[in-house]
């Protein structure tokens, strides 16, 4: 009985840190991984409901960047 309370005691303790803030990218992290998918001029980074916004040049021309919780990188319209 007590090896299954400490089991769902570690269980939990490795979900919350799996879901915690604290492994989400750092403000350098999400520019440099901006940066390796061609984008230059990382600026304006910024939390917003729908993901981390910034803005950015690609190609010569300016883009806003939407980055979500999965860390994929999408050009707004």
């Amino acid at each position: 009985m007590r090896t299954s309370m400490i089991y769902r005691a570690v269980l939990f303790v490795a979900l919350a840190a799996a879901l915690s803030p604290a492994h989400a990218l750092t403000q350098e992290e999400l520019i440099a991984k901006i940066q390796a998918a061609g984008y230059s001029q990382v600026k304006d980074v910024k939390s917003t409901a729908e993901g981390t916004t910034a803005k950015a040049v690609k190609d010569g021309k300016p883009v806003t960047l939407v980055v979500d919780s999965r860390g994929q990188i999408k050009e707004r319209n």
